[in-house]
């Protein structure tokens, strides 16, 4: 987790794999939660990109 820590750290956003290693959960689990629009997210053609800061208040929201 360490390494994906340091590569996203200076990111604007996170893409679907990337949220799967953070939070140690699967890709589908992942897209219901951008259905759920608990964050901020951009669909790119067929890619989604998820506001770091967005996602960074939620998960701390999440573990307070």
């Amino acid at each position: 987790m360490d390494e994906i820590t340091n590569n996203t750290s200076e990111k604007r956003c996170y893409t679907v794999k990337e949220l799967q290693e953070i939070l140690g959960i699967s890709r589908p689990t992942v897209y219901e939660l951008l259905k759920m629009k608990v964050f901020n997210w951009v669909k790119i053609g067929t890619t989604y990109r998820i506001s770091k800061n967005s996602f960074d208040k939620w998960f701390d929201e999440q573990v307070s």
